[in-house]
């Protein structure tokens, strides 16, 4: 994807129009809500619940997948799965968006805590950390498991070298991490990707984050926002606010409305528009609640439904 991306509504719009020619489930979802024609502004954009990603196969035009995305899900639940018809699009989204937020991964070391994940194929989030992990080309550099101590012992040798390093994990295997072992490393950034999995008791993001700040001496926890239907993720490097890369766009509406745009500040529900969704759907709508800020980043308030939570999502109140 283009890190530098000036045109993002006509792309947008020009996007959704091919779309809603070439993409059956769509087509007849805006057609349903009484939508006839593609909208002329990105405000009046029709979003594809999220939901539809379990139901149906969501594709622009026919193509057979080069990789299937799936989610997590609880056992007797339906998942979600992603068609994806190429998977470069997906490593270009992920590597220029690390580029724009974190710099040259060369310059870290990245280590992995996604025992859940590692544990079933079609996780996005490990396609994606993996890559992160090849082209970092640390000798450190890994996934970890549930293997903590040797977690502890590959950290205690980057501080001493003062290594820049990136530790992200699913939040129940890092607070797991954190009752174990405190230690203070300035160089390290924590990156939770969200989610308890029946692991733990729910808690805010705000309680999960000041018990890894305690453990690690360390200012700031950092978070990632993405999900197995979308190939982009948003980034917030602290305070729950998050900030998308240039082709992606956070568009709030109501909960009882999906057709009405809430204007900044306003609570309600979290659509995505994420352009690197080209074969699939750019338009999401979420189960997940929010709100946009002055200052162009948004925040995750909860979840619509809290007994279907998926692996990539952020936690809920």
């Amino acid at each position: 994807m283009e890190p530098n991306l000036t045109n993002f509504d006509e792309l947008a719009l020009q996007l959704f129009s091919h779309q809603f020619q070439h993409n059956g489930v769509l087509q007849k979802y805006m057609v349903g809500l009484g939508v006839k024609e593609t909208p002329n502004s990105v405000n009046k954009i029709t979003f594809l619940p999220v939901e539809f990603f379990k139901s149906h196969e969501i594709k622009t035009n026919h193509f057979i997948p080069e990789t299937i995305f799936t989610s997590s899900g609880t056992t007797g639940n339906t998942t979600s799965k992603h068609f994806v018809k190429n998977i470069s699009i997906y490593k270009s989204s992920y590597q220029n968006a690390f580029q724009l937020f974190y710099g040259d991964v060369k310059e870290y070391c990245v280590l992995a805590l996604l025992p859940s994940y590692l544990e079933r194929d079609g996780s996005s989030l490990v396609v994606m950390v993996d890559g992160l992990i090849k082209q970092s080309n640390h000798p450190l550099s890994g996934f970890y498991l549930t293997d903590f101590e040797k977690l502890f012992d590959k950290l205690i040798q980057l501080k001493a070298q003062k290594q820049k390093t990136i530790l992200i994990g699913v939040t129940f295997a890092l607070l797991d991490f954190a009752e174990q072992f405190s230690f203070h490393f300035d160089e390290l950034i924590i990156m939770e990707t969200g989610g308890m999995k029946g692991r733990r008791n729910e808690m805010i993001r705000e309680e999960v984050h000041e018990l890894l700040k305690n453990s690690f001496s360390l200012l700031t926890i950092h978070s990632e926002y993405g999900m197995t239907e979308l190939l982009s993720q948003a980034y917030s490097k602290g305070d729950g606010k998050f900030i998308c890369p240039p082709w992606m766009k956070i568009v709030i509406t109501d909960a009882n409305d999906p057709l009405q745009i809430l204007p900044i500040g306003k609570t309600g529900i979290i659509n995505v528009i994420d352009l690197a969704n080209v074969h699939s759907c750019a338009f999401i709508k979420t189960a997940d609640v929010g709100r946009l800020n002055d200052d162009g980043t948004f925040e995750v308030m909860g979840r619509i439904d809290n007994s279907d939570v998926r692996g990539c999502s952020l936690l809920y109140l």
